[in-house]
């Protein structure tokens, strides 16, 4: 049963990001958004909704530390194993000129995020900043795709829109973000049951399984989007999901349940916040183009990142104090 609860995952997973960029590139055209605006809101919140969900019943469980951890290593993993994917998936081609814009509300979001987290507890106060932050973000992104002066990104101008199909956009990226969360919540289910019955750890399974369990969504969407020549739609959903996850994910739940954030994530886990997110700018600001030898190396990084986790941060660090 668990092999085949891994199978249908993974067709879910493949096929409902089919559907979702599909659904989403119609819709931006039908309303006339760019798909970068698209990959940041509707797509991101869809592909984030296994954060959202696991975070906030972890924390009113208890486990306010495996919320924080849950946002942060989604984050981590976005850069390193999405856009790592990403690249070895994308064909090349010029990236939408507002990247640029947004790699700026992404650098002052994740300081914010981090200027929070090293008050050592986010709460009420915190969270409603940080929500409100995503908000504004949102508006402005919104009322500078349609008001201001349009990028001309060659991927944002394709076929004639077909007049009165605008419900099968709608379906599509509706049926799309369904597959992508029961295929994540499959595979993950199946991928647990697995790894347990191989006799790994309950904290290597959580330190990996879980951890890009909540990231899979984003994967097959940026992904899916790369290969289809859909860049705008890729990277937006990186940029968006991980300004999603942490403004608005740590937001609401900071809002819902006080966040105590633990020493681990102040001493190792918020820098390496800092360096991934370094790490993504030159190729939303245009510096560098993202080719296949940076996604080899992101996710090499990546699995790098994992083993430091499985073998135990403490284990590195030198002792407090």
């Amino acid at each position: 049963m668990m092999y085949l609860e891994v199978a249908a995952g993974f067709l879910l997973l493949l096929g409902g990001a089919e559907f979702l960029v599909r659904g989403a590139v119609g819709l931006s055209r039908r309303l006339g958004i760019s798909q970068l605006v698209i990959g940041m809101t509707v797509v991101a919140f869809g592909t984030s909704a296994p954060e959202l969900v696991v975070s906030l019943n972890a924390a009113l469980s208890g486990a306010g530390a495996m919320a924080i951890g849950n946002v942060i290593g989604s984050n981590v993993a976005n850069v390193l194993l999405i856009m790592g994917a990403t690249g070895l998936a994308l064909s090349g081609g010029d990236r939408p000129r507002a990247l640029k814009r947004d790699s700026v509300v992404l650098v002052f979001g994740t300081l914010l995020f981090v200027v929070a987290a090293w008050q050592q507890r986010i709460a009420m106060f915190s969270g409603f900043a940080l929500l409100i932050v995503y908000c504004v973000f949102i508006i402005m992104s919104y009322w500078r795709d349609t008001h201001g002066p349009r990028n001309g990104d060659a991927e944002d101008v394709e076929q004639p829109i077909e007049p009165h199909a605008g419900w099968r956009d709608w379906l599509a990226l509706i049926a799309g973000i369904a597959g992508v969360l029961v295929g994540s919540e499959l595979l993950v289910g199946g991928g647990v049951s697995v790894a347990r019955a191989f006799g790994v750890s309950e904290e290597v399974i959580g330190l990996t399984l879980i951890a890009i369990g909540t990231s899979l969504p984003e994967l097959a969407a940026s992904v899916m989007a790369a290969i289809r020549g859909h860049s705008g739609v890729a990277l937006g959903n990186v940029v968006g999901s991980n300004l999603f996850n942490l403004l608005a994910v740590v937001g609401v739940v900071g809002m819902v349940i006080p966040l105590e954030i633990p020493e681990q994530v102040l001493r190792f886990d918020l820098w390496i916040l800092l360096l991934v997110t370094a790490i993504l700018l030159p190729y939303l600001s245009g510096m560098r183009d993202l080719r296949r030898l940076d996604g080899v190396l992101m996710i090499s990084s990546y699995i790098l990142y994992l083993v430091v986790q499985a073998v135990g941060v403490s284990s590195i660090l030198p002792p407090a104090g």
